[in-house]
């Protein structure tokens, strides 16, 4: 298996991506990587292990940032790292592609270099957020703030794919986020939506009220991207601040100092279930091959797991298992 890995794009590039796809070689071992970005920068940082027949380094002449237009740098900086993976991955030269650069230009890349999957309309970012017994996918993050009902679908029909071959959920629930569990909550969107939703051939539970989307009401969660952003940065807000209140009450007197290192592993427990580094990043469903959209922070094991990720996606065929449930969609 090859996954084409962008050493350009986020905080810590190229240490990060270097450094986690050395890490990801030793975690599988039938696994090669192509190191795209700066040659000299990650000759250096490959060190010893120059010479493994599992590395490719691929130089980059140019690259895309963050505060440039994804459109025009899709189409104008074709020797970027994330315009020649899409490349790479479309004509099957690799398997998979991995990125903590430009969500944008990762979304445009994949849509305009990579191409969608039939019967895909717009490709979704679906990030997987703990939810106290395991993990839901919420779908979508952002990708999309202006949805049709039909599109909202398609993103059940990915959801389900995804949750069913990747993380071997068997029979996925999915919701709606809505603000009411009746059917006829919610505005336009969702109204249109439900019955589509409903009427589909996968398991779908109904209308989800935000004070449930964290209660293991459903295995994947539908919204348009609009909502889904507010949904995901409201949750990292309200984790952030909740785990800074409880240290600083926790640190405030002696006796709290006590119980506090007592409670040390459960808190490190709680951290670990919280902490997006251990999932990675946010699979690109909808194109056609295995995308990893990794956080712009990454650090050397966060994009290790986005890698491990993408390695689990290629195993399933996660857009063959996506094309599939769109034919049943269309079957019905």
């Amino acid at each position: 298996m090859r996954i084409y890995v962008d050493c350009q794009g986020g905080d810590n590039a190229p240490k990060a991506q270097v450094l986690g796809a050395l890490a990801a070689l030793d975690e599988y071992p039938d696994l090669e990587l192509v190191l795209a970005g700066d040659e000299p920068s990650i000759k250096a940082l490959v060190g010893d292990k120059i010479n493994s027949s599992r590395i490719q380094i691929e130089h980059c002449t140019e690259s895309i940032s963050n505060h440039e237009s994804p459109a025009l740098a899709i189409r104008q900086k074709k020797d970027s790292a994330i315009v020649k993976g899409m490349l790479s991955l479309r004509e099957k030269n690799v398997d998979g592609f991995v990125s903590s650069g430009s969500t944008g230009a990762v979304l445009l890349g994949g849509m305009l270099r990579l191409g969608r999957i039939q019967g895909i309309d717009r490709p979704a970012l679906a990030p997987l957020i703990p939810n106290g017994k395991g993990q839901f996918l919420l779908i979508d993050c952002g990708a999309n703030v202006d949805c049709k009902p039909e599109y909202l679908l398609q993103f059940a029909a990915m959801g389900e794919a995804y949750m069913k071959i990747v993380k071997g959920v068997k029979n996925p629930r999915i919701g709606l986020a809505n603000i009411g569990e009746e059917a006829e909550k919610g505005n336009a969107l969702t109204k249109e939506a439900y019955p589509l939703l409903k009427n589909s051939p996968f398991n779908f539970v109904g209308n989800v009220e935000a004070r449930y989307i964290t209660a293991d009401k459903a295995d994947v969660i539908v919204c348009d991207g609009f909502v889904g952003n507010i949904i995901l940065k409201f949750m990292e807000g309200v984790a952030k601040t909740l785990l800074g209140i409880i240290k600083k009450e926790l640190l405030a007197d002696t006796l709290s100092k006590i119980g506090a290192l007592m409670a040390k592993p459960a808190f490190s427990r709680v951290k670990k279930l919280m902490d997006y580094k251990e999932v990675g990043g946010a699979p690109l469903l909808g194109v056609s091959g295995s995308v990893v959209k990794a956080h712009g922070s990454s650090d050397e094991r966060a994009f290790k797991n986005a890698i491990g990720q993408c390695v689990n996606m290629v195993k399933g065929d996660i857009a063959q298992a996506i094309a599939d449930n769109i034919q049943s969609i269309k079957e019905v």
